[in-house]
């Protein structure tokens, strides 16, 4: 492996997507190459702005806002983030849209009102559209914060891979946004991740359990992405989708950047509540990967059973999951009973008390996901006029910082 610039939790490339809706029905609006346009040219996948970038996703109602590069300071880049908001939404108002946040669209269509980007790289999207139809909740239908962890070593990529793993089954019960779809409660308060699950269950090799595998060194990742492109070949024969990033994984190794990224946060009602949820998860994985907590043996080799069987757990009742098993009580010396629960004493045990993140992260420890807080507003079963009142409250969240509380 070749040494990367980047030291491992020396920084972190940030990610949030948002969904563009109609300002007066809060329908999905398939603009987004016009809105890129308007800043350099439809066929460029990025805008590079001074201090951040925007780019284009699979759908076309859907934006991505991201640093330029890894950044250290999550105080700077939530103020960056919080400036594009400000830009993108007055480019959206001019065109009767605006932004919203949240990890999945509550009453979008798929079937009927998916756009999938015509342009640049395109055939990627339409070889993906052949292969698996791109026309459902978990492909034009998802919105999340990524997180890159860089790594400049062989130690490093293990040692941040494994930590990521181990992390990822809990983060459902602390980000999980998505509990609408179809004008309905969903079957999981993040819908957006059992809808993701299955969509590429033609080929299952390219997802897997969503939870990676034990992976024990760089050689190992590559054979783990050789046997996905094996099951890929009879239905890709021109090898467009043979790239790293078709792992679909919760986390996935990015070579070309030395970073591993995950990407089962779903975004939330406002930056600075992805923000918040950022430091604690940087914080964790950083001290998991450096020992905290287990052995470096115990954390690469932990089997991928019980990480599994939680991350199913987490994705479905959110903060409410029960932990499944003595593994992450046994792990964390915690005497809690359910995932909501631990993320509570993590934030006491990681994040001081001075934090400036702190009271965002306490209101979620003490009021639930935005999930759990969404649905305790809406009810079980809401009419479309109240999902729209709620949806446009979330939106004002976007626009003014506020976190979203019932």
């Amino acid at each position: 492996m070749n040494d990367y610039p980047y030291p491992a939790f020396s920084g972190y490339g940030l990610e949030l997507e948002y969904m563009i809706v109609d300002a007066t029905t809060l329908d999905v609006l398939p603009i987004a190459d016009r809105i890129l346009a308007s800043q350099g040219t439809a066929d460029d996948m990025d805008v590079v702005r001074e201090q951040a970038a925007w780019s284009n996703e699979l759908a076309l109602h859907v934006i991505e806002l991201k640093t330029l590069g890894p950044c250290r300071d999550f105080a700077e880049a939530e103020r960056i983030f919080r400036g594009e908001i400000r830009a993108l939404s007055a480019l959206l108002e001019a065109e009767g849209a605006r932004l919203m946040p949240t990890g999945a669209h509550p009453w979008m269509d798929p079937a009927r009102e998916t756009r999938l980007w015509p342009h640049q790289n395109d055939a990627i999207y339409q070889a993906f559209d052949r292969i698996f139809d791109c026309r459902g909740h978990g492909w034009s239908n998802l919105q999340s914060m990524h997180i890159n962890f860089p790594f400049q070593t062989e130690d490093d990529f293990v040692r941040v891979h494994a930590a990521c793993r181990f992390v990822l089954p809990l983060l459902p019960g602390l980000a999980a946004s998505s509990p609408f779809l179809d004008g309905k409660a969903a079957a999981a308060k993040d819908a957006r991740l059992l809808a993701y699950e299955g969509n590429c269950r033609r080929v299952p090799e390219v997802t897997g359990d969503v939870v990676p595998e034990i992976i024990e060194s760089s050689r190992a990742y590559e054979k783990l992405l050789a046997g996905i492109y094996t099951a890929l070949a009879p239905h890709d024969p021109a090898a467009i989708l043979r790239e790293e990033w078709v792992n679909a994984r919760g986390a996935i190794a990015r070579f070309e950047r030395g970073a591993v990224e995950i990407r089962v946060l779903d975004t939330q009602e406002c930056p600075e509540q992805d923000m918040a949820i950022a430091v604690l998860v940087t914080s964790l994985v950083q001290a998991l990967a450096s020992g905290e907590f287990l052995s470096l043996g115990e954390l690469v080799h932990f089997p991928s059973a019980p990480l599994v069987a939680q991350y199913r757990r987490s994705r479905t009742d959110a903060a409410g999951a029960e932990l499944v098993g003595d593994a992450y009580r046994a792990a964390f010396g915690s005497s809690q009973g359910t995932v909501g629960g631990l993320w509570h004493e993590l934030i006491q045990r990681l994040i001081p008390s001075t934090s400036p993140v702190r009271s965002r992260l306490d209101l979620v420890a003490r009021e639930g996901t935005l999930a759990e807080r969404l649905l305790r507003r809406a009810g079980p079963s809401p009419s479309h006029d109240a999902l729209w009142l709620l949806y446009g409250d979330v939106s004002s969240c976007l626009l003014t910082g506020a976190a979203f509380c019932p």
